[in-house]
């Protein structure tokens, strides 16, 4: 199945899919809107574009496993977007995963304007590679509907 990965921002949403393998996890756009409306219209777009089973929205939790301010506008994109799509949109723990793709960027040499053009994609794509690894590992389940709920 091909599922899509959202890196939820305040002015740039990344957005990543795999193939229908799950193998191979890939930035595919960078979505340049500061509106929760035009966010969720415009990935509901991608998820229709690129045929997606399935969402996992990056949730920022705070390294104590709470939930912060951040965690909470994604749980809010999450839910407007499941009013907008027909797969099922799920959060995903995604602590540290921008941190990551800035460390991948600096690596190979990515700096300034594009590198900011093209963080929030690699974020989503960490984003889905971390779900991809535990869908491998737990076969026909799925994680908890809110990875946070237990520690609020």
């Amino acid at each position: 199945m091909k599922i899509l990965a959202v890196d939820v921002g305040d002015a740039r949403t990344g957005l990543a899919a795999c193939d229908r393998t799950e193998f191979l996890a890939s930035p595919i756009g960078v979505i340049h809107d500061r509106t929760l409306e035009g966010t969720v219209e415009k990935t509901a777009i991608a998820v229709t574009e690129y045929d997606i089973g399935l969402v996992v929205v990056g949730y920022p939790l705070n390294m104590n496993g709470s939930r912060g301010p951040k965690a909470e506008q994604c749980a809010q994109f999450a839910e407007a977007l499941r009013a907008h799509v027909e797969v099922p949109v799920i959060l995903w723990d995604e602590r540290s995963t921008t941190v990551s793709a800035h460390q991948v960027l600096t690596e190979n040499g990515v700096h300034g304007k594009k590198r900011k053009n093209t963080v929030d994609g690699v974020a989503a794509a960490f984003i889905l590679e971390g779900f991809l690894a535990w869908r491998k590992n737990h076969p026909g389940e799925m994680p908890p509907e809110d990875p946070g709920k237990e520690d609020a």
